[in-house]
């Protein structure tokens, strides 16, 4: 009997809870969710890419001794400037004017002796027709005359030689541009074709090169032939900005990485860009008259991909399923939502699909700005 007695007790008590959540508290509408959100509009806006790329000479040249020799003097100072053909090492040149004053002697002779040896063919030339002398003395002048116009030839060939040689003596620029650090001194001695003596790279104009991403390849074959516009910024600083023009697609894509390498050309004029150093790049590809944009805030990321809360007229939220073409700023220029509806940009964390939303401040403008390309 106690047992049945308490059996009556849990029912009874059951009963009574299960009273109490059919009451007035329970009754209620299940709480909305404070959201804040922000219409997404067409606007136009630039159509720009952005990447990291490296400073690179157009022309980088190390300069070597080409003949063998004691350094005599050094025209510059490291970290120079110096124009094509200018005077930078002069080599003991003493061994090489010898060498072309006993070249230049030498042709001196045999030129007189080949004159002389010219002179006696002709003459037995004329006694062999009159068979004062036999075809074989003729034929015997006119093989010693060949033999000195060809000695002749040679030494020409010799004092050509020594000729340059003098004048590699005097080590010129090959390029303008920035000279690094001096790697030999006067009175070193130097061997041809040995250690550089100094590097010097083309600093005006110069190049830079980054990659892009293989999927924005259709977009710039669109603008072959155009004068695309690039901003380098050195350091990310948009204060130094330069402006130049892209001047090169690869031919291929980087299998290992997706992308395509660019090259701008810039003229450099005041020197902001330096060999070697990474620089934040702007590619302009030109404006976008139609694009749809949200803040970046909205966009989220799941397990079926990217989307956002979509606000209905009846005041639920809907995920509706994405693609981001790019982000300028805390932008996203998409695809898949139209212009006007409204999309959660705060909140989302707690919400479902067709949860209640309680929009908190009104529809945001965060998209009436605007900037670079991510």
């Amino acid at each position: 009997m106690r047992i049945v007695g308490v059996t009556r007790t849990s029912t009874l008590a059951v009963a009574v809870l299960a009273a109490v959540g059919c009451g007035p508290r329970g009754s209620g509408a299940v709480a909305k969710v404070p959201v804040s959100v922000a219409r997404v509009e067409r606007r136009a806006l630039p159509y720009e890419l952005e990447a990291t790329g490296s400073v690179e000479p157009i022309r980088s040249v190390d300069v070597l001794p080409q003949v063998n020799g004691t350094i005599l003097h050094v025209n510059f100072d490291e970290g120079d400037e110096v124009a094509a053909g200018q005077i930078l090492f002069e080599i003991d040149p003493r061994p090489y004017r010898a060498a072309l004053q006993q070249a230049e002697g030498a042709l001196l002779r045999d030129e007189t002796q080949a004159q002389s040896a010219a002179r006696e063919a002709a003459r037995y030339k004329t006694l062999a027709v009159t068979n004062t002398v036999t075809q074989e003395d003729y034929e015997a002048k006119q093989s010693a005359a060949d033999a000195a116009a060809a000695a002749v030839r040679s030494d020409s060939a010799t004092a050509a030689i020594a000729r340059l040689n003098l004048e590699y003596a005097t080590v010129r620029a090959p390029i303008g541009g920035r000279t690094g650090r001096l790697l030999l001194h006067e009175g070193n001695l130097v061997r041809a074709g040995s250690d550089p003596l100094v590097s010097i790279v083309q600093m005006r104009p110069i190049l830079v090169r980054f990659p892009v991403p293989a999927a924005n390849l259709p977009a710039l074959r669109q603008r072959a032939g155009q004068q695309l516009k690039v901003i380098a910024m050195p350091a990310r600083d948009s204060a130094s900005a330069v402006q130049g023009i892209l001047s090169f697609v690869d031919n291929q894509v980087d299998t290992t990485t997706g992308s395509v390498l660019l090259k701008a050309r810039f003229l450099n004029r005041d020197g902001a860009l330096w060999p070697g150093e990474f620089v934040a790049i702007t590619l302009v590809l030109g404006m976008q008259n139609d694009a749809v944009v949200v803040p970046s805030a909205a966009v989220m990321q799941g397990q079926q991909g990217t989307y956002v809360f979509v606000v209905n007229n009846d005041g639920t939220a809907a995920t509706q399923p994405i693609t981001v073409e790019r982000t300028i700023d805390s932008l996203s220029v998409i695809a898949g939502v139209p212009a006007g509806a409204l999309v959660v940009t705060d909140g989302q964390l707690r919400l479902t699909p067709n949860a209640k939303v309680d929009i908190r401040g009104g529809p945001t403008t965060e998209t009436a700005g605007g900037g670079g390309v991510r």
